[in-house]
């Protein structure tokens, strides 16, 4: 299987201006992204597990990404109010809220004892 360098380098670029796009348009994006920052670097400080941090703010990412993918995609197609315009749209907003209720609790199961033990151990020392 041959790969076409040119055909994925472009595929690559694409994907990278739509990421530059959606940076520069969609706030909630950058603030999920400092977030995540938030959330790995407090992992990086207690010392726990990264991966399952990174693979639900990924998942958080991802699904705003879509979210405005679908919004644009709405706006285009139904310049005027619709009801099922207005649907698809909250359905897309719920599956970023629901990715975001995950990354929550992923980051209450994984950071919570550590930070826990960490708050306790201050808490005794003085």
């Amino acid at each position: 299987m041959s790969v076409n360098r040119a055909r994925l380098g472009r595929s690559f670029a694409v994907a990278g201006s739509g990421l530059a796009r959606a940076w520069a348009t969609q706030p909630n994006l950058r603030l999920e992204v400092a977030i995540g920052l938030v959330a790995l670097g407090t992992a990086a400080w207690l010392r726990a597990p990264a991966a399952p941090i990174v693979i639900a703010c990924t998942v958080v990412l991802a699904m705003e990404l879509m979210n405005s993918a679908v919004e644009a995609v709405v706006d285009l197609a139904s310049p005027n109010f619709h009801q099922l315009a207005g649907t698809a749209k909250d359905l897309a907003a719920a599956a970023v809220l629901t990715a975001s209720i995950g990354a929550v609790v992923v980051g209450l199961v994984v950071l919570g004892p550590p930070l826990l033990a960490r708050l306790t151990s201050w808490g005794g020392a003085g």
